[in-house]
């Protein structure tokens, strides 16, 4: 089926047009005796006019006509073609069907032309699957002619619509004039919206330049889908930029508004911080002045069961070694309030370098004074989690950049022995020890190495505990268990590996 034949004395004739576009008679070629001497302008082959039962008249090739693209095309979209050239001359334009470009490279289903050959745009009908890389380029090739073109489906959902510019048909209640249902939409803040449209008052608009290809920038309030490109009036294009704009600038007040509030908050902050650092020295020298004074008086049985029996707190005391190059021993102020129920790690100078597993329900007074700026390290995670939740909980007792924490990388080694912090009728911190698992050694006599970064090394009992006992520990060859009294290194070259 085709609208369009070539006639051998007449030329191109149409058969959609009253007067086939020639000034002659439809009955001229139909049942005409001899026949009409007609061709199809594709493949050449000689072509029959002919009205179907509805009245609607095209042309069909004779039969042993060779494989020919019009003869291809489905009856659906020589209907819509006929109906884009019916479309196109109700708004003012003269329509040409299956109309080829100059070069013969491409070929348009209906070619509009304005009748003061102002311009030409082709209204392409596209019912069969296309791929977006096909379809832009087909319409490349006609821009590069100076040839515009509009994409047409009824289709219910073309996956190419909105890849060229293009717009997606239906009939009211499946009767009627063709309306545009995808496509055409107009700017209404803060978004766009579809615009309802008959087809031929689509085209003169398009012809007419008011309306116009564009990629929104905003969203497209649809029912269906956004789509990459629609048309719409300039007018609306001005007023999503002005939108964007104006958004913009909001934007950039927002951003310096924030910036400016930010910068105050910050300036509060650093008073604070200068403020704290203030009250946070004084709670050291304090501090410090406690751990001085408490030298000059016998170890006190609190030193004494954290020394030995604090889970981890010889493992602090590497890690202090380790990681920060404090060589620290256990405080001889332990069990003084402000640590919180914690053990102080004292430096060599008697300052309190970090306060090991305080317990967060004391951190109040002059403990949170001090803890806020110290050191803390925790025996493992649970421990750190149990302190944090408890200062998120009780605002007032966290500091405003937060605890400095750390917690012990591996469990803490020997035998396994928890502890828990009991307060005493007059405030005195009791801790209460039991064992886990692995026991203490009980040798009569025992024989001692220390195991100091990977090494061992000569040790042996003693009555005070050393520097090195606070910072590494101590085992029996004989039975194998930790050695948790007080001892000593007898020498500084290691032994050699069993």
């Amino acid at each position: 089926m085709a609208f369009r034949a070539v006639h051998a004395q007449w030329g191109t004739v149409f058969a959609h047009l009253p007067d086939l576009g020639c000034g002659r008679a439809w009955e001229q070629v139909w049942k005409a005796r001899p026949s009409a001497p007609l061709a199809c302008d594709a493949c050449g082959h000689g072509m029959h006019a002919k009205t179907s039962r509805t009245g609607l008249r095209f042309f069909a090739h004779a039969p042993g006509a060779p494989t020919c693209a019009l003869g291809l095309e489905s009856v659906a979209h020589h209907l819509l073609k006929l109906e884009l050239a019916n479309a196109a001359r109700d708004a003012g334009a003269h329509a040409e069907l299956e109309a080829r470009g100059p070069d013969g490279t491409w070929r348009a289903d209906v070619l509009a032309r304005d009748p003061a050959g102002a311009w030409a745009m082709a209204l392409e009908a596209q019912l069969a699957p296309i791929t977006d890389a096909d379809i832009t380029a087909r319409t490349e090739r006609m821009r590069a002619d100076g040839v515009a073109s509009i994409w047409f489906s009824d289709r219910p959902r073309p996956s190419w619509l909105g890849t060229v510019p293009s717009v997606r048909l239906e009939r009211a209640e499946g009767e009627g004039p063709l309306a545009i249902a995808e496509g055409l939409v107009r700017f209404d803040e803060p978004g766009w919206e579809a615009v309802p449209a008959t087809l031929p008052r689509f085209l003169a608009w398009a012809f007419a330049r008011r309306i116009v290809p564009h990629a929104p920038r905003t969203h497209l309030r649809y029912p269906q889908r956004a789509l990459a490109t629609v048309w719409t009036a300039p007018q609306y294009v001005a007023a999503e930029t002005a939108h964007l704009e104006e958004e913009e600038r909001r934007q950039r007040v927002d951003d310096a508004r924030r910036a400016a509030r930010q910068q105050a908050r910050e300036k509060r902050r650093e008073g604070i911080r200068a403020r704290n650092a203030v009250t946070r020295a004084k709670a050291l020298a304090e501090a410090t002045a406690a751990e001085l004074d408490a030298r000059t008086r016998p170890p006190g049985r609190l030193w004494q069961v954290a020394r030995v029996f604090r889970l981890g707190v010889g493992e602090a005391l590497a890690k202090l070694a380790e990681e920060h190059g404090i060589t620290a021993t256990v405080g001889l102020s332990t069990g003084d309030p402000r640590y919180a129920g914690g053990v102080p790690l004292v430096d060599e100078h008697g300052v309190p370098a970090a306060v090991f597993d305080p317990e967060p329900a004391r951190v109040r007074g002059e403990a949170f004074l001090l803890l806020a700026g110290m050191l803390l390290i925790f025996p493992n995670e649970a421990g750190r989690r149990r302190f944090e939740n408890a200062s998120n909980i009780r605002k007032k007792h966290r500091p405003l950049d937060g605890y400095r924490i750390e917690v012990l990388d591996t469990p803490a080694a020997g035998p396994a022995r928890g502890h828990r912090t009991v307060v005493g009728p007059y405030g005195e911190v009791q801790p209460q020890v039991r064992a886990w698992g692995a026991r203490a050694c009980t040798c009569a006599t025992p024989r001692l190495v220390a195991r100091i970064q990977n090494a061992e090394y000569p040790a042996e009992p003693s009555d005070l505990m050393a520097p090195s006992a606070a910072l590494f520990r101590a085992e029996c060859r004989t039975c194998g268990s930790r050695y948790d009294k007080p001892w000593r290194r007898t020498g500084r070259v290691p032994l050699p590996r069993r």
